[in-house]
């Protein structure tokens, strides 16, 4: 009978519904320690793999053990104090204790993701323990109810039971020996296996005076006969002096096996010979099968971890206890999670501590809002894997300073599954040996792509029917599917929360569904049925030609068959026009890329971090009634996507896990996408969708396309953006591919900050029109401005500072950029609070400036000194010939002498007033456009004011004049005053 038979866990055909239960739905009881890292899914398989040719490596000692709120029994250790005294006469104690500074050095190791994004736990930090549940093979094999969050709410409570004692007497008082530990992917049953080895090899696990860790993956390559002593004392070399006596000296040993799903095992007498001598040569499947029959070594104990599928390898009499990792099941592990992980020293990099520690702290409540609002999020983050990568998002999206390559949105989701799938083959008795991640992108990858196109993000049962099961044709297929539904589905899908879609599944993680998809296109599985022939039939054609050509021109040198080769030539002709239609698949993907990533039904929507951030922390405000229409899906994520799995280091991540994409296939998409990514970008794009252009062009990684696509770019327009540091390094990466001057630089209500700037340094030199409007930017900032001003690249020409704190120290940063600068022409410092004393420092300065030509001080609060001081600089300078004085302090004595002054005669001309002696200004257009349009940043009360003094004026001139035109324009003046007046007042403007 077929195993997609035997099996009884797995659901029946026609119900997606219905999957093997391990979301516990009730709160248990839970346990945090203070010691082990937290790493997701398969990087702690690689670093028990790594153990086993590690050598003696000392750490120090610097945990402790915390148990709270529990209610299981302490750990009973049966023959701890026999044990130890055995061991004080035994001569290789020693020898146990390198034994655990070499296991201690090497699961003290964190992975390159673990190190790249961010603070990660050492040994010395907090784990939080996921819940684990008591369990028996009855309730892996029956068929679970449907997977929604109510029914789970409703499952009976089962037993939960601690890491430590896991090897307490069953409910029949019998000792357990064997345990098999089991989990779906992501749960954390590798992160718990080294938690358990690391606490043994501090002193935390009493229970056992000896720990052989073994990777079942190792194991499986291995198909040599060799004896359990060799392979002990191969793996672990200081055990050497100890293997020999293991059963003679009533050690309690314990073997933990890792990830048995690697591993055929047959415990049929016929399959597998018995063998209770520790130095006979055997394969390596037969030791663990040997062991678990208790056969060999029978009073050692033995942990096994595996996935729900792979249980029943091992027959029930042979199993002592089940026990299976449910995760964070309770929301106050996910949020202590969450607390202990941002709250690492040195997660937000190099900035103040009482800055660091408030964003920290503000960054968690906002996170456990969103997981009391039972929010989809919630459900997602039971799995502490996808925890990891919350707090890794979370880094990136807050705590980043500067990108390096290594660091893009897309190289944490590849480097994310790898830690959780590591290249595992999805069923590895399967003939095929297709890898997990394969598997899930030509399924779940359908999946998503389909979502995408439908803009759709729940899912039927239809739908998934329709994308995993309609193409069903063979056994091995069935199989696989069934592996795929016990083990892996709900790491990427799960029942989603929103009332009245209980029975609809969403993906886990949003983002990975626009992921996932990117895959599924890049990696060409969107074809049609004619170009899935096509390809197989012009594989067999090429290969079924190429050997007949040679066989036909040996015969054809003695028989004169000269017409032949001819005739199997024309066979090499399909596969050569195969291989250029195939080229039109680059096309359609670059195609697709572009459409995706310039949708004009997009182009005001928040930009893609911003986006991201939301559907982590939520959005503030009242929550959306359940009879409101939802907002369109929006899907911008999925071109960035496809752009970063195309830069090489995240195609060498995928081929580790079994998705090849080549050289030649990025490289054609790559010269596809200047024909349509380039051209679409040149138009004029609104801030949000540019910040996304350039995002997308940073995660590409494409140096060369990047300089081409920037290039092109002549005025970058962001305003309003909020310029993260993390957009801000992203601007300043991309921007950095040319070195050709950029005409403008809009970076209005951006809320930068001296940081910003520091890290815009570089592209700041290059803009000739620079906005930093509205950027609260002090005087901390001036001084950033004044190193930039006073650079000897500095090509900036225009520069507006416009309702900005500036203050008296900022202007005096100023002043002295405006002495030694060249290249500035305008200079706007409207409204950022000089004062007198400002404005006096600008004075003195400016005498040593030889190229302003404007310079904007209204609504600074200036008296008739200081403005009278500045116009009479003004008057000396050689090319500065308009001073804007307008909203300020001025009296009418004041108004007099500014407006004596004459173009012709004075080189300067002072904007004031509306007016100009008995006319009216050539410029009181611009100077109601100016008010109009920072209306909403200035104080309205004080506007009205000046306001009424500049109508004052205006009627107080038109009495003044007989001439019937001057009278038109001032009354055409005074009604757009009166106008305005008359909005503000009531409130309309």
């Amino acid at each position: 009978m077929s195993r997609a038979m035997q099996c009884h866990s797995c659901l029946p055909w026609g119900s997606w519904a219905r999957l093997p239960r391990s979301l516990p739905g009730t709160r248990g009881t839970r346990s945090v320690s203070v010691c082990a890292a937290a790493v997701p899914g398969g990087a702690g398989r690689r670093f028990l793999r790594r153990i086993l040719c590690t050598s003696s490596i000392s750490l120090p000692r610097g945990c402790a053990h915390y148990q709270g709120d529990s209610q299981e029994k302490p750990a009973q250790p049966s023959s701890s104090r026999h044990g130890q005294s055995q061991l004080r006469n035994v001569a290789f104690s020693g020898a146990i204790k390198k034994h655990q500074k070499s296991l201690s050095a090497w699961f003290s190791h964190q992975p390159n993701e673990e190190r790249q994004f961010g603070p990660s736990f050492s040994l010395d930090a907090v784990h939080v323990d996921p819940v684990i549940r008591e369990s028996s093979l009855e309730e892996v094999l029956k068929p679970s109810p449907d997977l929604t969050i109510q029914n789970q709410l409703q499952q009976p409570s089962r037993k939960v039971i601690s890491l430590h004692n896991l090897f307490d007497v069953d409910a029949c008082g019998r000792q357990v020996k064997n345990v098999v530990l089991y989990g779906t992917v992501g749960t954390g049953k590798s992160t718990l296996i080294k938690k358990m080895v690391v606490d043994w090899c501090h002193g935390r696990l009493p229970r056992f005076q000896l720990v052989i860790p073994f990777s079942c993956e190792d194991l499986s390559h291995s198909h040599a006969h060799v004896s359990l002593r060799r392979l002990i004392t191969k793996k672990y070399q200081h055990l050497r002096d100890v293997v020999p006596v293991l059963e003679a000296s009533n050690l309690s040993v314990l073997f933990i096996l890792n990830g048995l799903e690697r591993l055929s095992l047959d415990f049929r007498l016929a399959g597998t010979e018995l063998c209770c001598d520790p130095n006979e040569p055997v394969p390596p499947s037969a030791i663990v099968v040997n062991l678990l029959r208790k056969y060999l070594l029978p009073e050692a104990s033995i942990i096994v971890t595996t996935r729900p599928s792979a249980v029943r390898r091992i027959p029930g009499k042979y199993v002592g206890r089940y026990a299976e990792i449910c995760g964070f099941s309770d929301t106050n592990l996910q949020k202590l999670y969450f607390q202990m992980r941002l709250s690492q020293p040195g997660c937000s990099g190099e900035e103040s501590q009482d800055r660091r520690s408030a964003e920290q702290e503000n960054l968690v409540e906002m996170l456990s809002r969103n997981l009391e609002r039972h929010n989809q999020i919630t459900a997602a983050c039971f799995l502490p894997s996808y925890c990891w990568l919350v707090c890794t998002t979370l880094h990136f999206l807050y705590f980043t300073r500067t990108v390096p390559p290594s660091q893009t949105l897309t190289g944490i989701y590849t480097s994310f599954l790898r830690l959780n799938f590591s290249g595992e083959v999805l069923d590895s008795t399967d003939p095929t040996h297709i890898s997990m991640m394969k598997y899930v992108a030509k399924t779940v990858g359908k999946l998503a792509y389909e979502g995408v196109m439908s803009r759709k993000t729940c899912f039927s049962e239809e739908d998934l029917r329709q994308c995993f099961e309609v193409e069903m044709k063979t056994e091995s297929e069935l199989n696989l599917l069934e592996v795929f539904r016990s083990d892996v589905f709900r790491f990427f899908l799960s029942p989603c929360v929103q009332p009245g879609k209980e029975h609809t599944f969403v993906f886990t993680i949003p983002a990975m569904q626009e992921y996932l998809a990117a895959l599924y296109v890049v990696l060409g599985e969107k074809k049609t049925l004619v170009q899935r022939v096509g390809k197989e039939l012009s594989e067999v054609l090429g290969k079924v030609s190429e050997d007949v050509a040679v066989v036909v021109n040996i015969i054809s040198k003695v028989l004169p068959l000269r017409f032949l080769p001819v005739l199997f030539n024309l066979l090499k002709i399909f596969p050569r026009y195969f291989s250029r239609v195939g080229g039109k698949d680059r096309d359609t993907i670059a195609h697709t890329m572009a459409e995706e990533l310039f949708k004009e039904e997009d182009y005001y929507n928040d930009d893609v971090l911003d986006q991201i951030n939301s559907s982590i922390l939520g959005v503030e405000g009242p929550m959306r009634h359940p009879d409101e229409t939802p907002d369109d899906e929006v899907f911008e994520l999925f071109p960035i996507f496809m752009g970063g799995i195309l830069s090489r280091r995240n195609r060498a991540i995928l081929e580790q896990l079994g998705c090849s994409i080549k050289n030649l296939a990025a490289f054609e998409i790559a010269k596809a996408m200047k024909k349509t990514v380039i051209r679409k970008g040149r138009r004029g794009l609104p801030p949000s969708e540019l910040m996304d252009y350039l995002f997308f062009l940073h995660e590409f990684q494409n140096e060369r396309f990047t300089a081409e696509a920037i290039l092109s770019l002549r005025a970058v327009n962001l305003s309003s953006v909020k310029m993260t540091p993390l957009k801000c390094s992203v601007l300043a990466s991309v921007m950095s591919t040319t070195c050709h001057e950029v005409d403008e630089l809009n970076l209005t209500s951006c809320n930068l900050d001296s940081g910003s700037l520091r890290t815009l340094f570089p592209v700041l030199l290059r803009c000739k029109a620079l906005h930093l409007q509205l950027n609260s930017l002090g005087s901390d900032a001036c001084k950033e401005i004044r190193d930039l001003l006073l650079h000897d690249k500095c090509v900036v020409s225009s520069l507006r500072l416009t309702n900005n704190p500036v203050g008296e120290q900022g202007a005096r940063y100023l002043a002295e950029a405006l002495a030694g600068n060249r290249s500035l022409r305008q200079l706007s410092l409207l409204h950022t609070a000089l004062g007198d004393p400002g404005a006096e420092a600008i004075a003195q300065h400016l005498a040593q400036n030889q190229h302003l030509q404007e310079l904007n001080l209204g609504y600074n609060s200036l008296t008739d000194t200081a403005a009278l001081r500045v116009v009479e600089v003004a008057k000396r300078h050689e090319t500065l010939d308009k001073v804007h004085l307008y909203f300020n302090d001025i009296s009418e004595d004041g108004k007099r002498a500014l407006d004596s002054l004459r173009m012709d005669r004075d080189g300067v001309r002072a904007l004031v007033f509306l007016t100009a002696g008995t006319d009216v200004s050539d410029y009181w257009s611009h100077i109601l456009n100016v008010v109009q349009r920072n209306l909403p940043f200035w104080d309205r009360e004080r506007v009205q004011q000046h306001l009424t003094l500049l109508l004052q004026d205006l009627e107080s001139s038109r009495s003044q004049t007989a001439n019937p035109w001057r009278k038109a324009k001032f009354l055409r003046v005074e009604s757009e005053v009166k106008k305005m007046l008359g909005k503000l007042q009531d409130g309309s403007l």
